[in-house]
């Protein structure tokens, strides 16, 4: 199959905002980017194929700052972050980070995040692609709230694969082997302010590295790589095939705020019995009622490997359209396309075949079980043992 977009060169200029790391990835071999969240993001080094074989054996590093970070702060902090989200947060204590999703009035997804609660009354709200500051800034002007909503100095990396925890050890000592999944230290590396969080989208081992002071950027960069090079480590972009088999969604792609969290298979994250309202509760109640009309559902592609594809491909059973395939690619361990796909309820069981209007024509697929790798949560004790000598 050829390819499924042509290649374009991308401007670069004083709108949209360089990460620190931005001359580090252009010098480690950085070859295309895209614009995310108003920030340029690597999305090549040359070989996505060859990148997926470093983060699935070895260690990777993410410029990933165009994750801008949403800074809520202020005596009323907790409760402004009730109102966004349907989780229930109360237990989610300083040093604590946490899965959310924030909803609008209709009871769709505004954006997906990752929640750090970095100090009494300071949270972060790392989102994926989307002006999510304007959503919290419009919801907290008529809160009614004391609370500051602004992006901090904040410039996030990720280092990713079965040899993070090697690299970590090797930058901040048993602080990294001891800091559980989804939990954040706030810390310095070098005199570098510094907070690491136990957070990735890989399935891999994982960390992510928030450098506090810009200034530093090229420094910390060169740090990472330097701790990684016993491990052969190696920068890559975010890598699509990685996600896709582990059930690691994209906003903007497998999740728009025209789904809402039953859709993309979150339902448990609307927590109705929370004692504090929240945006889009009324929406949800009444969707939990009405019942779900779409799922989104993991599907085999049939047919020669698939680049990837650069626009929802209509999905159709038996000559109706029924949906949309959201993102997909080719599996090197598993040798076939897998991806995630938009469909009616009644098109989403498990067995079911479909067919994808990919560009080269129809092909037939078939809905089936995921995730198709589990991501890797806990970094067992032989291994720390083992880091440690």
């Amino acid at each position: 199959m050829g390819k499924v977009a042509s290649s374009f060169d991308i401007s670069i200029g004083p709108r949209v905002r360089k990460s620190p790391f931005f001359d580090a990835t252009v010098r480690y071999g950085a070859r295309a980017f895209t614009i995310y969240n108003h920030t340029y993001m690597p999305t090549s080094y040359g070989d996505s194929v060859q990148e997926y074989w470093s983060l699935v054996n070895d260690v990777t590093l993410w410029d990933v700052t165009c994750q801008k970070q949403v800074q809520v702060t202020g005596p009323d902090a907790a409760k402004l972050i009730e109102m966004l989200s349907p989780r229930d947060m109360r237990g989610c204590d300083v040093g604590m980070c946490q899965y959310i999703l924030l909803t609008d009035e209709n009871g769709g997804i505004v954006n997906d995040a990752v929640l750090l609660h970095v100090e009494q009354d300071k949270y972060w709200i790392s989102p994926g692609d989307g002006d999510v500051i304007w959503w919290v800034k419009g919801v907290a002007i008529n809160s009614g709230l004391d609370v500051a909503v602004d992006e901090p100095d904040v410039s996030p990396l990720q280092l990713q694969g079965p040899k993070a925890p090697h690299v970590a050890y090797a930058l901040f000592g048993d602080a990294a082997l001891d800091l559980k999944y989804y939990r954040l230290l706030q810390t310095e590396l070098d005199g570098m302010p510094v907070v690491i969080s136990r957070t990735g989208w890989s399935g891999e081992h994982c960390y992510e590295i928030y450098l506090c002071d810009a200034q530093y950027g090229d420094r910390l960069w060169e740090t990472v790589m330097a701790a990684g090079k016993p491990w052969n480590i190696r920068p890559i972009a975010p890598n699509t095939i990685r996600s896709i088999e582990g059930g690691l969604l994209s906003y903007c792609s497998d999740i728009t705020v025209r789904d809402n969290p039953w859709t993309v298979g979150m339902g448990r994250f609307v927590q109705f019995d929370k004692p504090a309202d929240f945006v889009g509760k009324d929406a949800l109640l009444r969707i939990r009622e009405e019942g779900n009309q779409r799922s989104l559902v993991g599907v085999e592609i049939d047919g020669e490997p698939i680049p990837g594809n650069d626009a929802p491909w209509k999905i159709q059973h038996n000559g109706e359209n029924v949906g949309h395939i959201t993102r997909c690619a080719w599996s090197p361990r598993l040798e076939r396309n897998i991806g995630w796909a938009n469909v009616a309820i009644g098109q989403s069981t498990v067995g079911t075949t479909l067919t994808v209007m990919a560009p080269d024509g129809a092909r037939p697929a078939t809905v089936c079980k995921t995730p198709w790798f589990r991501s890797f949560i806990t970094i067992p004790d032989e291994l720390k043992a083992e880091i440690r000598g």
